[in-house]
């Protein structure tokens, strides 16, 4: 009897591993914790149209909307480890989230990394009446004189990092939450709130138009598309990083050939010229190789939270 359980056991196992190697053999879904149209979802599209051609099958971008991306985080974490269901999403559902819901699955348990591709830092942007015209005298003058710093929503990275600026020129600023990140941008580009921490991909076209004045880019290196804003580590500020960085996940128990296969079509698509064009054209830096890895992404994940959970946690921030 026990021979005949230990081959089935070795059956299992060798189709099992046969099944992970044929990967993939139909339509695979990347799930997009967010709604149609919005950041994610443009580069969820571009990478899956070039992951098809590398994986031999057709891959699908299915929207899972609600609370603030859980629900389509949750929705992978549930699904079979095959590789077929994956998750994409940022520093928002991936990290910020853990702090702020009571989640039913464990960011960094539950889910297997299978890469990071693409980064898109904040620029420090003010509205053009502040005085300072750089950032070291920004945080003298917000020391001073507390300003309104501008935020696209409770618990969003922009409000983290807001938070986060409070906390280092003495608390004294004022949060405003906008509706989104739109309304926030607008309402500094009219002067009726002082600051705010915006995505690269959306604050450069406003800066290179002299609607706002940008301070610095919240990494260690300076934006190829826009070299002449300096670093946060060479504006005054040193290690002050904040960027909205996507990657992929797949549940908990996928084989490891598989998501090495995903990983690769993931490198592909990122290496392609024409994909590549489309996400700089929409403010995104590609990530070199090595950033690539599942290794890079699970470090890098496990790095923002032991960063941001403790800020979050302090400040009080919850979901609406």
């Amino acid at each position: 009897m026990k021979r005949v359980w230990l081959l089935a056991v070795g059956v299992v196992a060798f189709c099992s591993a046969a099944s992970a190697q044929n990967f993939p053999t139909k339509t695979v879904t990347v799930v997009v914790p967010f709604s149609a149209g919005g950041p994610t979802d443009t580069i969820a599209r571009i990478m899956a149209e070039r992951m098809t051609k590398s994986l031999g099958q057709t891959v699908l971008v299915e929207n899972v909307t609600g609370a603030g991306g859980n629900i389509g985080v949750a929705r992978v974490v549930r699904a079979a480890p095959d590789g077929y269901m994956v998750s994409i999403g940022h520093i928002g559902p991936h990290v910020i989230n853990g702090a702020m819901y009571q989640l039913q699955y464990d960011l960094l348990k539950d889910l297997v990394p299978v890469g990071m591709f693409v980064t898109n830092p904040q620029i420090i942007v003010s509205k053009n009446g502040l005085p300072s015209k750089d950032l070291k005298s920004l945080i003298e003058f917000v020391k001073g004189k507390p300003i309104a710093i501008a935020t696209g929503g409770a618990g969003t990275p922009s409000h983290i990092s807001g938070v986060y600026f409070q906390k280092l020129t003495g608390g004294a600023s004022q949060i405003v939450h906008y509706r989104g990140g739109a309304p926030a941008s607008a309402d500094v580009m009219a002067g009726h709130v002082d600051l705010f921490f915006d995505q690269a991909a959306n604050a450069l076209p406003q800066i290179r138009s002299g609607k706002v004045r940008a301070y610095a880019v919240t990494q260690s290196t300076r934006l190829s598309v826009a070299p002449d804003i300096p670093t946060v580590d060479e504006a005054g500020m040193p290690g002050y990083y904040m960027a909205v960085w996507h990657g992929l996940w797949v549940p908990r128990g996928t084989p490891a050939p598989v998501v090495a296969r995903l990983n690769s079509a993931m490198f592909d698509a990122a290496a392609d010229d024409h994909a590549r064009k489309r996400l700089m054209d929409i403010g995104q830096e590609i990530l070199p190789r090595d950033k690539q890895t599942p290794e890079a992404l699970g470090a890098h994940q496990k790095a923002e939270i032991e960063k941001w959970w403790p800020i979050i946690r302090s400040a009080g921030i919850k979901a609406d």
